[in-house]
């Protein structure tokens, strides 16, 4: 019921003309008569991305995010020209799943429409599950009843402590100090669960995408690549600067080397701005990027801060309607007046 409920509020923003006005003030109303909005994705599949992308194409002039930075931050002469045509907007996935080869790359090629991927290297070269989908894939693949964990036994057939078990692996391995601390925990936690090594279908989509995959997407021309990490950690929760180094460093590299060409655009983990940490735009300016992205809300222009960069997180799994409404700015701004999460909080409360 609260899904449709937010739909049915898009749909309000979006028929009483709300939703038009606010793509008409961001197209002619920005203080440097420009402006970039980049979109945050994740998985291409569990939703409508069709949708997203007809409705996307229609009404904003979508671009690479290197070309659209690159036309950000280059003054134009002609401001009646750049006021004139529609609103720029890129179109981002994080982490690479590989339903974003599977479903992103097919719709995205189908419909023309260019798309940018933000990769972990490391994840391309084990194959490995990423971290972050751990602790509810191991307890939904789980073959004991109960394990220990620090001392606390859980008995997993009992919801309540199957949550609370899901939360404790999720905190060690998002608070982990190093990768090696956060990789040893989870051989460890994995052998106590005693997880089946097969893959099954529900879990492919979400696997990573291949270096094949990678290089067949960078072919067509649709697809254009950024760097999101080698193991993507929190960097605000490394305990050492140098690793912090390593892990902007060599994720660059690794992906020069199998692209063939400079990156120069990078995506924090998590993004937001806890998560970043002192020092750490520094360290991806010092190896070699031009601009950052972070998960922090808001559209970008002339006068953002090149390695601070703002982000709309959307998901396939959101209508159409809700969707357009992130992206021309109005759900944001509904939020910050609080009156998105009191109709929700109301709402929940009358429904249950």
């Amino acid at each position: 019921m609260r899904k449709y409920m937010l739909i049915f509020i898009a749909a309000c923003f979006y028929y009483s003309g709300l939703v038009s006005l606010a793509r008409w003030w961001t197209r002619k109303g920005s203080l440097d008569g420009q402006c970039l909005i980049i979109l945050n994705y994740h998985c291409a599949t569990g939703g409508d991305l069709h949708s997203h992308l007809l409705y996307l194409r229609r009404h904003y002039r979508l671009l690479h995010l290197e070309a659209a930075l690159e036309e950000l931050y280059t003054p134009r002469k002609d401001e009646s020209f750049r006021r004139a045509i529609r609103t720029p907007l890129v179109i981002t996935f994080d982490d690479g799943y590989r339903d974003n080869y599977s479903h992103g790359f097919a719709l995205s090629r189908e419909l023309q429409i260019p798309i940018t991927i933000f990769l972990i290297p490391g994840y391309l070269e084990s194959g490995d599950y990423f971290w972050w989908r751990e602790h509810n894939r191991l307890l939904r693949r789980t073959q004991v009843e109960e394990v220990t964990v620090e001392g606390r036994t859980y008995h997993i057939d009992q919801p309540e402590e199957r949550h609370a078990l899901s939360k404790a692996i999720d905190t060690h391995l998002r608070y982990a100090m190093s990768v090696a601390q956060r990789e040893s925990f989870l051989e460890s936690i994995r052998k106590e669960l005693v997880i089946p090594s097969s893959v099954d279908s529900e879990e492919e989509p979400s696997l990573p995408l291949t270096w094949e995959e990678v290089q067949d997407m960078e072919k067509s021309g649709w697809v254009s690549f950024g760097a999101h990490t080698q193991h993507h950690p929190i960097l605000a929760y490394l305990a050492d600067p140098a690793e912090v180094q390593y892990e902007v460093e060599e994720c660059r590299t690794q992906l020069e080397q199998h692209l063939g060409h400079p990156v120069r655009t990078f995506a924090y983990p998590i993004g937001q701005i806890q998560h970043i940490g002192e020092g750490v735009p520094q360290a991806v300016k010092q190896a070699g990027y031009k601009w950052a992205l972070t998960t922090k809300y808001g559209f970008n222009t002339p006068r953002s801060e090149p390695y601070l960069l703002s982000r709309i997180e959307v998901d396939v799994s959101q209508h159409w309607l809700v969707m357009a409404a992130e992206a021309a700015g109005i759900w944001g701004l509904f939020s910050r007046l609080r009156w998105i999460p009191f109709i929700r909080k109301h709402f929940t409360n009358a429904t249950s």
